[in-house]
């Protein structure tokens, strides 16, 4: 009688067995099957054209001679080459001196930016307890939503007053301008830091002073990192700031200088545009190589915080 039962039971347990095993592999090809959204595919192509034709016409007109910039046709290629625009842009602009004020400028906000910020963040986090330092946080982050317009006119009085129209004042106000997102970013990553590591290095004999620039500071590395490169473009790319603040015009810096030659000279398109691209280039460059460290960082921030 058990031998007649399980007779029956055989095939259905070898059809159902048969059954999942082809259901699992059906699953497994779903979950596995990679499938296109055309629609973002189609809005990413179209962001991408808003960069990348600019981006050829500015290449395109540099290499151009006077006579081929003025035919009309902006999207055509060079032909010959002539890079005679940059040599005249490279005269007319003084561009070494707007380029060395520039990076000077940049530089100083970098460095400032990153030392300033990360301090700022360590002492909010670590005594995050105390109302002080809990509302220093608030009112930094405030000051995000606070653009430079608002108040330019009495940061502009008030570096005439202290003797800080220049590029020395310039590089103060980008970094006061930056600490609040920067203090962002920092104190998202410095959470996800665990308290034990500090308490070894105390128990060591570590100051607090030690502590953070043997221990937390080279943690800090890949968000310095992304601190730097938004405080760089930030500073490399502003105009507002420098046209209003700097009293010298022989001390302005290249987004400044760039707008002053294409009022003088607007009709030399090819010099014009081959002095945007010098302009440019840095920013440009920059970006392309640390791009990974800048998606890395914000994430990083974002998860672990």
């Amino acid at each position: 009688m058990t031998q007649e039962l399980s007779r029956p039971l055989a095939p259905a347990v070898a059809a159902s067995a048969d059954g999942s095993k082809s259901s699992g592999r059906r699953r497994r090809g779903k979950v596995g099957q990679e499938t296109t959204n055309w629609s973002v595919m189609v809005i990413l192509f179209l962001c991408a054209l808003t960069v990348l034709l600019p981006l050829y016409v500015t290449i395109s007109m540099s290499l151009k001679s006077t006579a081929q910039a003025v035919d009309g046709n902006a999207f055509s290629l060079p032909a010959p080459i002539d890079v005679s625009g940059f040599a005249e842009a490279w005269n007319l602009t003084n561009f070494p001196v707007s380029f060395t004020i520039t990076t000077l400028v940049t530089l100083g906000t970098v460095v400032g930016t990153v030392l300033l910020a990360a301090l700022a963040s360590y002492a909010i986090v670590r005594n995050w307890e105390h109302r002080l330092f809990r509302y220093s946080f608030f009112y930094l982050l405030a000051a995000m939503f606070l653009p430079f317009p608002v108040v330019a006119l009495p940061q502009i009085q008030l570096t005439g007053l202290v003797g800080l129209a220049n590029p020395v004042g310039v590089t103060i106000l980008h970094i006061m301008f930056q600490l609040s997102f920067s203090i962002l970013l920092f104190t998202a990553f410095l959470r996800s830091i665990p308290l034990e590591l500090e308490e070894s290095a105390r128990i060591d004999g570590a100051t607090t002073w030690q502590t953070f620039w043997q221990l937390i500071f080279p943690l800090l590395a890949p968000m310095s990192a992304t601190v730097a490169i938004f405080a760089f473009l930030a500073s490399w790319n502003d105009f507002m700031m420098p046209s209003l603040i700097i009293a010298d015009a022989s001390q302005q810096t290249i987004p400044v200088v760039q707008n002053i030659f294409q009022t003088q000279f607007s009709t030399n398109y090819n010099v014009s545009f081959a002095s945007y691209l010098m302009a440019m280039a840095p920013a440009i460059i920059v970006y392309l190589f640390t791009q990974r460290w800048v998606m890395e960082g914000v994430t990083q921030g974002a998860v672990k915080g």
